[in-house]
């Protein structure tokens, strides 16, 4: 779906071009307090995370950045702001990327030397746009952040690097509204072939902050825009990475385990809950392709069993019907949870 944007390596880690969609996500820990970050960048690497972006403010987090990179065991962006010093050393500290804006580093003429320090270490940036910090000349034009704004302020930074024959960029347009956000990535795919790192900023909490991120990356995700994806919680940032892994694999755009489960209702005749709840204990950290269905009844189940790899559907009176690849296999007896765990292990080899 991604196979017409322009494609950036991020320190073995593709972005656009038709690669498979990665996770971020950010440490909050001080950043020039090495063992304290990276322990965060480790433990985000643990569940899932493949791109891990730290905030560089002062001469020592620009420092810090060289034990980071040497022991983390994914690739690492600087935030940076207003400062092109701190942008050229993380650049030379072997940071992956930088996630600056080029037009508060301080004039062409940094630009310039960052773009070159760029390009002689073959480092990609990304441009962040964020509604609450939109210049005050474009706040003016267009009456507010508005979609049409953000893309507008998007697209000025990027031409500053583009003058400079720079453009391993990746963008960014986030709102903590959601319309909003995927109202600016619809325009700017429109405008522009650079891959897009997909969004809502400042969403909350876990929980709402869940809910509207999913619904604003999955909107984006499903028209086929984005190349990249961080979910933004309040908080330790871990869950995170669930959080985007789990859209992920709602959409079909990457593998490992899916239940189809019921809701459950009076014809229910198996403890759908509890078969479902060890299925995905037992199996979340699965990686490859499976999908099992835990259906209560005979009413919708068989249907379900026809899109599984492998599926239980409860058919009363103690018994339950075995599905493997939507065939019908055989009438079993006993515990269903074990029954099923059983069949999901010859199947699938796992242990």
């Amino acid at each position: 779906m991604q196979n017409d944007t322009h494609a950036v390596n991020v320190g073995g880690v593709p972005l656009g071009g038709g690669a498979p969609i990665s996770v971020q996500s950010m440490t909050n820990t001080p950043t020039a307090d090495v063992d304290a970050t990276l322990a965060q960048i480790r433990a985000l690497a643990a569940a899932g995370c493949e791109i891990v972006r730290i905030a560089v403010n002062d001469e020592d987090c620009a420092i810090a950045v060289r034990a980071l990179v040497d022991g983390s065991p994914v690739p690492l962006v600087a935030d940076i702001h207003f400062n092109y010093r701190l942008a050229i050393k993380a650049v030379e500290n072997g940071i992956a990327k930088l996630r600056i804006n080029p037009g508060n580093i301080g004039g062409e003429a940094k630009v310039r030397e960052l773009a070159d320090c760029l390009k002689a270490h073959r480092i990609p940036v990304r441009i962040g746009v964020n509604a609450g910090s939109l210049e005050k000349a474009l706040l003016e034009e267009y009456g507010g952040a508005t979609p049409e704004a953000m893309a507008e302020s998007a697209l000025s930074h990027a031409a500053m690097l583009e003058r400079q024959g720079f453009h391993d960029i990746v963008l960014s347009l986030k709102a903590s509204d959601i319309k909003r956000t995927v109202e600016a990535n619809r325009l700017i795919r429109k405008r522009c072939g650079y891959p897009l790192h997909l969004g809502i900023t400042e969403a909350g909490l876990p929980g709402m902050g869940t809910i509207k991120s999913t619904i604003g990356i999955g909107a984006l995700l499903v028209d086929g825009i984005g190349d990249t994806i961080r979910v933004s919680l309040t908080g330790d940032p871990v869950p995170e990475v669930a959080v985007g892994i789990g859209i992920l694999r709602a959409l079909g755009l990457r593998g490992g385990l899916d239940i189809i489960s019921c809701p459950t209702c009076w014809r229910c005749a198996i403890d759908v809950a509890t078969i479902a709840r060890r299925v995905e204990a037992e199996m979340g950290r699965y990686e490859g392709n499976l999908k099992v269905a835990v259906m209560g009844c005979m009413v919708n189940g068989p249907g379900e069993a026809r899109e599984a790899d492998i599926a239980l559907v409860g058919a009363g009176k103690g018994k339950c019907a075995l599905y493997a690849h939507g065939q019908l296999q055989r009438a079993v007896e006993g515990d269903p949870a074990k029954i099923l765990m059983d069949e999901i292990r010859a199947i699938t080899g796992a242990r």
